[in-house]
């Protein structure tokens, strides 16, 4: 039969072969079907071993035990200040422990990190009147000192997730004594045309909060579920149902989806009243931002961060633009703040298996590094406090003699010798290597590295870049290289 396009037989019969293919395909795809959809439903989440420490109302304080996950951490790399996880008060926190290798928990378990979660579960028609003060200042504070009190830290870390982390910040500019390093993940924190749909969709021209609790008291799971769907539909609603048809004979990709699919279905209510305060305050205002915020009349001062504030946001998060983190650091006075952006999405900053690989090992060292060493004073109690006393006599006029003699010494120093000092220390600059490019704020220990391998290792070279440049040798976003570049 001739191949001619023309050929009206030819194009019956290619079309017939194709649906006959098609059919098979089907066919053998169905027949799977029903094993895989079991396969869906019989997905476990959050393995990780945890014992409730704390409970308040309905939040349980979770703690983490890294010898029951076979974990094993060597005794000297274990660190003494533990992280607080603050989950957010939409969805399940087991998005943060959605699989073993897929883990945010085990991450920091491996790192040495001795960690603790909140999870708030669903509140009742009761708790519609629970305030962002109930939250912030009650029940996160009670947390904190619970976790204080195990570990015997006056101040412990914090990792604030979405919601969570805007509440962290909240939390720690009223309790700062109490917090020794803040991690911020996906949290909005600035609302000035930066948010995105969400803060189109929530301004106060169009949106009402108090709407919705004075007819449900508190908001239901169901519609946030929608509202976010509805933010990407054609994905939501049918792409990710065509990519599930076409890998459904993939194992993995089946247990993979159904422990998103059951974690997207999980939703829990949220309190009215903290709602229409999140709602109004931070989205519709930008209080917090403009650190005008108040919460239980008590001015939340933002000017009290002053401690180390790592940021984690992902480059295409749909939800929680990386805009409506990244102004955050320029308005507090931490002179210690790291951004790390990541070429993923809201949700894939905790399951995505590229930051399990590169972000959360960098993240459980960023934690490390900032743990302050616990100083000891050892005390030496002579016998004789006045044979003591006479030791430090001698000892102060031994030093005032040395100091006589460089104050003579100094005096006798002629111009030429002064040159030749001005002269060494020029030479020294001229010869000194220039600072190394993780000297610059936002490039962490893996963007370092990326640009070590490419031969570009001091600031020098960093600025003989441009942007685009930069962005390909280390995998960060244009916009995060062009802020590198900045500040040079």
């Amino acid at each position: 039969m001739s191949s001619n396009p023309l050929n009206p037989f030819a194009a019956a019969l290619d079309f017939q072969r194709q649906a006959l293919d098609s059919m098979t395909e089907a066919v053998e795809t169905s027949s799977v079907a029903d094993e895989r959809l079991d396969l869906m439903e019989s997905v476990e989440v959050g393995q990780t071993p945890s014992e409730v420490v704390y409970e308040e109302n309905k939040l349980e304080l979770l703690h983490y035990d890294a010898e029951a996950a076979g974990i094993e951490v060597d005794e000297d790399e274990k660190e003494s200040v533990p992280i607080l996880i603050v989950y957010a008060l939409i969805n399940r926190p087991y998005i943060l422990d959605l699989q073993e290798e897929r883990s945010v928990v085990r991450r920091l378990l491996e790192g040495g990190h001795d960690v603790y979660l909140i999870d708030w579960n669903e509140p009742s028609r009761l708790d519609q009147h629970l305030t962002l003060d109930d939250y912030v200042n009650r029940y996160i504070d009670n947390c904190v000192d619970v976790v204080r009190d195990r570990s015997g830290e006056d101040a412990i870390n914090l990792l604030g997730y979405c919601m969570g982390g805007t509440m962290s910040v909240m939390y720690t500019a009223l309790h700062k004594e109490k917090v020794n390093a803040l991690g911020l993940m996906a949290a909005g924190l600035c609302f000035d045309q930066t948010g995105g749909v969400l803060e189109e969709w929530g301004a106060g021209e169009y949106y009402s909060p108090s709407d919705v609790t004075d007819t449900f008291g508190n908001v239901p799971a169901e519609m946030l579920d929608v509202g976010f769907a509805l933010m990407d539909p054609v994905e939501n609603y049918v792409s990710k149902y065509i990519r599930f048809a076409e890998n459904m004979e993939n194992e993995s990709f089946v247990e993979n989806f159904g422990r998103m699919e059951k974690w997207l279905g999980d939703g829990i209510d949220v309190a009215g009243e903290t709602y229409v305060q999140f709602l109004e305050d931070i989205y519709q205002e930008n209080k917090l931002y403009k650190n005008e915020l108040e919460v239980g009349d008590e001015h939340v001062d933002i000017g009290n961060i002053d401690m180390p504030v790592l940021q984690l946001m992902g480059e295409y998060d749909h939800l929680v633009p990386a805009a409506a983190s990244k102004p955050f650091n320029e308005v507090i006075p931490s002179d210690d703040t790291e951004i790390m952006e990541f070429s993923t999405g809201h949700i894939g900053l905790s399951v995505s298996s590229s930051t399990h690989a590169e972000l959360w090992p960098d993240v459980a060292e960023w934690y490390s590094e900032r743990n302050h060493d616990d100083e000891v004073d050892i005390e030496v109690e002579s016998p004789d406090e006045a044979s003591q006393a006479a030791v430090e006599e001698v000892a102060d006029a031994a030093s005032d003699a040395v100091e006589d003699a460089e104050a003579d010494a100094e005096d006798t120093a002629d111009e030429a010798n002064s040159q030749d000092a001005v002269d060494e220390a020029a030479a020294e600059d001229g010869g000194e290597r220039s600072s190394d490019v993780d000297t610059v704020s936002g490039i962490g220990p893996t963007y370092a590295d990326r640009l070590h391998d490419a031969g570009v290792e001091t600031v020098e070279e960093l600025a003989a870049h441009d942007a685009a440049e930069l962005a390909e040798i280390t995998n960060a976003s244009p916009s995060q290289a062009q802020d590198w570049l900045d500040q040079l």
